[in-house]
């Protein structure tokens, strides 16, 4: 608070002897550095000074702390922020009865947050390094056995029946092989496909049996 005031009084100084407002940012720049006062900061002290403005204090507020940003403020924005994270800076200003740009200032420098838009949804603050939140799960997942060959309808069962009509033939293009193999397709009696799931529905069973190892041709049994 000390070095904003000597900026302020600094200000005043150049306004004073006629300087405007680039040049008096130039001159706080070149004596505070990395400290000086931000832009819209240094040109709104300058019109205000130009104005006729005397004081180089805050106006008091009523009903306002005259140091909104506190420590007990911060936690209060953070335990907030951390029940709703779509909370706006004005809602957590009018709720706290602290100025907009301090509890900004709280919000982006003392909690590290940026507000992340997502798609279709209201943006929420968040960590710069914060994954996004995963969304839940619209449907059940499947308890079934790992991806298996044996598991593997078109393994066990369409392979097979496309390539056993096709053996011994001689093809002159790709094109008569994909023609060949889409009649071969088209060839198996739907019933079949309705036995082949029956038939991996067993699978799943011996698959679990035997604890996820290759079964395919061993005389295995179980109880259904």
């Amino acid at each position: 608070m000390e070095l904003n005031l000597q900026q302020r009084v600094c200000i005043k100084f150049c306004v004073k002897n006629g300087f405007n407002g680039a040049k008096t940012l130039e001159m706080l720049e070149n004596c505070f550095g990395s400290d000086v006062l931000k832009k819209t900061t240094v040109y709104e002290w300058h019109e205000r000074f130009r104005s006729g403005r005397e004081s180089v204090e805050d106006n008091e507020r009523s009903g306002r702390p005259s140091t909104s940003k506190t420590d007990e403020n911060i936690n209060k924005v953070r335990e907030m922020l951390a029940n709703n994270r779509k909370l706006t800076i004005r809602e957590l200003a009018e709720d706290l009865n602290i100025a907009y740009g301090s509890v900004q200032d709280i919000v982006v420098n003392d909690l590290g947050l940026r507000r992340v838009a997502a798609k279709h949804q209201a943006s929420e603050w968040r960590a710069p390094n914060e994954p996004r939140p995963k969304k839940p799960r619209r449907f059940h997942p499947l308890q079934q056995p790992s991806n298996l060959s044996d598991m593997a309808p078109c393994d066990f069962f369409l392979f097979d029946r496309v390539k056993k009509p096709l053996r011994r033939t001689r093809f002159n293009s790709r094109k008569e092989v994909m023609e060949k193999s889409k009649t071969a397709l088209m060839a198996i009696p739907i019933i079949e496909f309705q036995k082949c799931f029956e038939s991996w529905i067993k699978r799943w069973h011996k698959c679990v049996a035997v604890a996820r190892e290759y079964f395919e041709g061993d005389n295995i049994t179980f109880d259904e």
